[in-house]
């Protein structure tokens, strides 16, 4: 456990990408078995526990300390793993710490106690720590350790630990399970890769380059083939005789909240890229439509029937045990049509193909997306293979370009990890008439990028000399400042009050020159739908 712990302190204080791998390799090198295994569990969100993490540590700290005390303590820090850490109990003078856990110790205490057990095992746990160890610790169980790490950059700690690509990582992946000991055997070559055959199992997606102005006079316009660049979510449908999994870009398996399309792909042995959708008629619905879906663990049939999912597929990487990645695009799309045409599974079709004899033809179609719904144009180059990640000059997406307006910043919270002391989340609104007459503002969204470490500053600076009122961690704002906003599109939404929401908002500008009475309106929005 102090090991973790002591990597945890180390990968939240270093922000460098490099310096992160080498802080997990290193301790993945150094820490025996389960130990490690456990950790990378914690790191990629594997871990085996779920604990009622809020409500046990709120009962715990409840018999420790004023309550009032820790509520407004973790509404400062902003973390309650840190909170709880400094503020639990040291030993009382003369008592004497029992040994510090181990990872397994913690997962075999945990994992199946009976309910009323939790909360004295945790203290028991907690007691035998340090500061930085207590913090380890919540992090580890609460599964949100907030350290700059994602499951693919401890993907490429393990692939620099084996000396190899991390998309051999990724494609064993889904056929092991914490604590991951064949996996380290593997790497450290003292046992066999991983078996796979017959589970359906990650391919790391290839990934599309955004188009620039410069690339334009490199291409030529034969080489590529075009589509249309889908607003929904990315998906690889990996089926085996056995199983069939739907993996979202990252390779999180999503499959229990689309049990349809899972049923869809049900006895076949293939692999498949496309756009997840959900489609009523024939015709695609907006994005906020596919979100009721995603994120969940079960889903009913009342809320399939009214937002039904459809793969609009385009590509193939697998067929009948045949890997086609290293086939070029226009191989691989005229085998996928084949298959397709031979038993279409039930709630998919292909992407279009757009034909185009010049980039100018394609420009037409392209100004012509935001009034079609779509989020832009695709670019495949036909001799391109299927190569994992981001390789430039094959796949280029060219995407409409974002609107903006201008929006009165409303309320704002304090972040999360370095961000804690800061102002960093933005609910910003615009202008519409109330039922009497006057202006009022109404929120439209809310935001958290865009902007840099020094406007950050200005920002939180801002808010703290024009805040109207406090309400734990959120601040109500004087209506002065204006947001530029950058956005996609607008949609519907009933969980504001404007009636309206803001698809991916960012911080484009901050406008200190402007008035706050000059921000746009409502009725400017709602002409946006």
């Amino acid at each position: 456990m102090h090991s973790f712990a002591m990597l945890l302190d180390a990968l939240s204080t270093h922000q460098g990408r490099t310096d992160k791998i080498e802080l997990m390799c290193a301790y993945f090198r150094s820490t025996p078995d389960p130990e490690r295994g456990w950790a990378l569990a914690a790191l990629t969100d594997g871990l085996p526990l779920r604990v009622p993490f809020r409500r046990v540590l709120t009962n715990l700290m409840s018999t420790r300390i004023d309550p009032v005390l820790y509520k407004l303590s973790r509404d400062y820090v902003g973390d309650t793993a840190e909170t709880v850490a400094l503020l639990w109990p040291e030993p009382t003078s003369g008592q004497s710490r029992v040994a510090v856990p181990s990872l397994a110790h913690i997962v075999a205490t945990l994992a199946d106690a009976d309910a009323k057990r939790i909360e004295p095992l945790l203290a028991d746990l907690l007691d035998r720590c340090d500061a930085t160890e207590r913090w380890a610790l919540l992090k580890f169980i609460g599964g949100a350790l907030r350290v700059g790490v994602s499951a693919r950059l401890a993907k490429t700690a393990l692939a620099m630990l084996g000396g190899c690509d991390v998309g051999e990582i990724e494609e064993v992946w889904h056929a092991i399970g914490a604590p991951y000991i064949d996996l380290f055997a593997w790497l450290e070559k003292a046992g066999p890769r991983p078996e796979t055959t017959g589970v359906a199992v990650f391919r790391p997606l290839m990934l599309a380059t955004p188009i620039e102005d410069q690339d334009w006079p490199n291409l030529q316009a034969d080489a590529f083939a075009a589509e249309w660049k889908w607003d929904g979510i990315r998906v690889q449908i990996a089926a085996t005789p056995r199983e069939v999994r739907i993996f979202s870009r990252t390779g999180e398996d999503i499959s229990p909240a689309f049990p349809e399309i899972a049923h869809a792909f049900g006895g076949r042995d293939v692999t498949t890229d496309g756009e997840l959708l959900v489609m009523r008629d024939g015709v695609v619905a907006p994005f906020n439509d596919l979100q009721q879906r995603l994120n969940r663990k079960t889903v009913s049939a009342k809320l399939m029937q009214a937002h039904p999912a459809h793969v609009r597929l385009y590509d193939l990487l697998l067929r009948d045990g045949e890997d086609l990645r290293s086939r070029p695009f226009d191989q691989r799309r005229k085998r996928l049509e084949d298959w397709h045409a031979e038993a279409p599974p039930a709630r998919t079709d292909l992407s279009e193909m757009i034909p185009f004899d010049s980039f100018d033809q394609l420009r037409t179609l392209h100004l012509d997306a935001r009034a079609a719904s779509i989020e832009g144009l695709m670019l495949k180059r036909r001799a391109s293979p299927y190569l994992a990640g981001r390789p430039k000059g094959h796949w280029f997406k060219w995407k409409r370009t974002a609107l903006t307006l201008d929006c009165v910043l409303m309320y704002a919270q304090r972040g999360a990890g370095k961000r804690s002391s800061l102002y960093s989340d933005y609910t910003f609104g615009v202008w519409r008439t109330g039922t009497v007459g006057e202006r009022e503002l109404v929120p439209v969204g809310k935001a958290y990028s865009g902007f840099t470490d020094v406007e950050l500053k200005q920002l939180d600076a801002f808010i703290r000399s024009n805040t109207m009122a406090s309400f734990g961690p959120v601040r109500q704002v004087q209506p002065a400042l204006v947001l530029e906003v950058a956005f996609d599109a607008v949609q519907k939404s009933s969980r504001h009050k404007s009636g309206i929401a803001m698809r991916f908002p960012r911080i484009h500008r901050i406008r200190w020159d402007k008035p706050a009475a000059e921000a746009d309106t409502l009725e400017g929005i709602e002409a946006l739908l």
